[in-house]
């Protein structure tokens, strides 16, 4: 591929909810534009942009993929982004690399639950969007019905600039409302057209939108405005000039259409990115300068900086870094400045990739996305940057993870290896959490969601060959006592020669929550000798390690050693231990122990119609609502308490309750005492692992 410079360069970010076409639209667009010699399909494995096994075998979009392609002596780097909300931080990665969003719709589905998400996600980052209704092929198209319902969920500024000429088995061609033509394929392969006169019965529909087309375009220019308003007509050239302006200032959203499948409309779509959409040289974007901290803009013939927005984990090729470079050159065999991690760092040759094929590029100039091979230090979000002058872009903002499992080696052996994968795959994936939990002693891997969990579970498999499995967490249960009891232990045994004797009396008592425990020493008179009391100390912090009931830790007790008595010859420190462990065993039976489990606080996001199936959902996992509120944009925030047990699958369930338009987070707040029917399921449950485990 030919080098590009900044105004012959687009870089679009296709995105959608799972299912609107996507990846069969990116197929298209490439095969359109000559880049592939075949049109890929998704349901034959043979898409360009969903390569992965994983991909293949699920027939969705797990990770964000390039595709470039060449149209009008400009590239195009398309980035096409899973529509499903477990892989969001590949939306949100690629679309800090983007200057404009290309959102698909299906023709029949219309907005959907992650269609509003992903249209925020490019809001919030002032990105130009642009929309193609796709699938008019499908039963129960309907792209008017698609444009009412843009309207009512993102305002009055949808402006199509074409129509569908039929719609479903009868979906023929587009009408081009700049040019006022009806355009049809000729050719089974959509890459040929016919230009004809706009069929009578879409004529006044035409009009319609014509006009429409025509006051958006003209309210974006000042003088443009005044000519219609009063009521001299705007040329062709006019026109297009104001809705450049409009769209690549993001003042209203253009509307395509076409169907991916039979590849109708590509070739139009094409054109218009590169007439319409931003240039990837245009780009002016914020950051700071890292010496003085200050905020300063970056354009693109300032020196060289650039962004990781990007990271892949391959265990033959390396780590893939995926960079958007933002200002100067990006050249290889060169030496960067990591300014985020403020380390140098060299690289090799940089390329571009269309799916998983590489293309070797001589440079990238500003405006354009390159992958580089084997940095050894760079991660996704870092900055890149010549040294001497030194600037840092915003982080990327992912969503916290909230679907947690255990996960463990299959094979023995394996537990080595877990380590290595689990590293480069949280390298790829921010989203990805991994920690141990010091109680347990689990692994415990934490994702946006259960397909997440699955899928990273399937890539440690074929990429590092180790096979896991995957189970709710253990809870971290406690053992407390609700009322005091003096009790004596006694370790005596005689067996030839020196023998073993210990006795103390212990007042075991509870505590307040919290309080965890508590030794005290009453001993008066020497009855237990000073050197045995740390003896009975620690037999009894190591009794408190295995409660009575189901043998979790017990906690919230105070024990006082108030008498006791020793042999002059048999007594030692194991005797005397042994002893008060007896004690504080036998204790703890008679002072009604009971089981204790975590609490955790709890806030839910939810749109405000949603929050009465969310607060009667809580009640039924045996939460408290501790208070309600709206925050803004028709969302609010449910607060409670809840127990740990039922929640593990709770991302699940909010999913579920507001069609994914849900989030939470949750924070441990303290032990609570278990209700007696659960805890006696608990209890012999416990037993029962124990008797297997012997």
């Amino acid at each position: 591929m030919k080098e590009y410079k900044g105004d012959k360069l687009r870089n679009i970010g296709i995105i959608a909810h799972g299912g609107a076409g996507k990846t069969s639209l990116a197929d298209a667009l490439l095969f359109s534009a000559g880049a592939i010699s075949r049109l890929g399909k998704v349901d034959d494995g043979s898409s360009t942009t969903d390569f992965e096994p994983e991909e293949v075998k699920r027939k969705i979009s797990i990770s964000a993929a390039l595709a470039p392609c060449e149209w009008l002596d400009c590239k195009i780097n398309f980035l096409d982004t899973p529509g499903y909300a477990d892989f969001v931080s590949e939306v949100k990665g690629g679309l800090r690399a983007v200057d404009a969003a290309l959102v698909v719709l299906c023709a029949a589905s219309g907005v959907e639950v992650e269609t509003e998400k992903v249209w925020q996600y490019a809001g919030d980052l002032d990105l130009p969007r642009v929309a193609f209704i796709n699938k008019m092929d499908r039963e129960n198209a309907d792209f008017f019905a698609v444009i009412d319902s843009m309207k009512e969920k993102f305002g009055g500024n949808i402006v199509p600039l074409q129509l569908p000429v039929g719609a479903v088995e009868s979906f023929k061609g587009i009408v081009d409302l700049i040019k006022m033509k009806a355009f049809f394929p000729t050719n089974a392969q959509g890459t040929q057209y016919n230009e004809a006169e706009i069929p009578e019965d879409l004529l006044e529909k035409a009009n319609e939108a014509k006009q429409a087309l025509i006051e958006a375009a003209a309210e974006t220019d000042d003088d443009l405005l005044t000519k219609y308003l009063e009521g001299e007509e705007l040329s062709e050239e006019e026109i297009i000039s104001g809705l450049t302006k409009g769209i690549r200032q993001a003042k209203f959203c253009p509307v395509f259409c076409g169907s991916a499948y039979k590849n109708i409309g590509t070739r139009q779509l094409l054109d218009a990115v590169v007439r319409y959409f931003p240039t990837g040289g245009d780009r002016i974007v914020s950051a700071m300068n890292s010496g003085s901290k200050e905020p300063i803009t970056i354009k693109s013939s300032d020196p060289f900086s650039a962004m990781v927005f990007k990271t892949t984990a391959d265990p033959f090729v390396g780590r893939l870094s995926f960079i958007r470079v933002f200002s100067g050159i990006l050249k290889p065999d060169s030496t960067l400045f990591n300014v985020s991690k403020s380390k140098a760092e060299r690289i090799g040759s940089i390329f571009s990739m269309r799916g998983k094929h590489q293309d070797l590029l001589s440079c990238a100039y500003a405006g354009d996305i390159a992958v580089v091979s084997k940095m050894q230090e760079t991660g996704t979000g870092d900055t890149l940057c010549d040294k001497e002058h030194p600037v840092v872009f915003d982080p990327i903002v992912y969503p916290k993870p909230m679907f947690t499992m255990c996960l463990q080696a299959k094979n023995k052996g394996d537990e080595d290896k877990i380590g290595t994968a689990l590293h480069r795959l949280c390298d790829e994936d921010p989203t990805l959490q991994v920690r141990k939990d010091t109680e347990t002693h689990e692994l415990l891997i934490s994702g946006i969601g259960e397909l997440h969990v699955d899928i990273m579970a399937e890539r440690m498999k074929r990429k590092f060959g180790v096979e896991v499995l995957l189970h709710n967490p253990k809870i971290p249960y406690r053992e407390t006592i609700r009322t005091g009891v003096k009790v004596e232990g006694k370790h005596k045994k005689q067996s030839g020669g020196h023998g073993q004797y210990g006795h103390v009396w212990l007042q075991i008592d509870p505590l307040p929550p919290g309080g965890n425990f508590k030794f005290v020493d009453s001993i008066f008179g020497g009855s237990v000798p000073r050197q045995y009391i740390p003896a009975v100390e620690k037999g009894v912090r190591e009794a408190l390690l295995s409660g009575v009931l189901a043998g979790y830790p017990m906690v919230d007790i105070q024990v006082t050693l108030t008498d006791g008595s020793y042999h002059t010859v048999d007594s030692s420190e194991m005797a005397f231990k042994i002893a008060s462990t007896m004690a504080l065993r036998k204790g703890t039976l008679q002072a009604k122990p009971v089981l204790l489990e975590p609490i955790y606080n709890v806030e839910i996001t939810v749109p405000e119609e949603f929050m009465g199936d969310v607060i009667g959902d809580l009640n039924s996992k045996r939460g408290r609502i501790q208070g309600m509120e709206p925050i803004g944009n028709g969302k609010g925030m449910v607060r409670g308490q809840v127990p740990i047990a039922e929640m593990f699958r709770y991302a699940i369930d909010l999913r579920s309750i507001t069609q994914g338009r849900g989030s939470f987070d949750m924070v441990f707040d303290h032990y609570e005492e278990v209700p007696q029917r659960i805890a006696e399921t608990i209890i012999a449950n416990a037993k029962k692992d124990k008797v297997e485990e012997n």
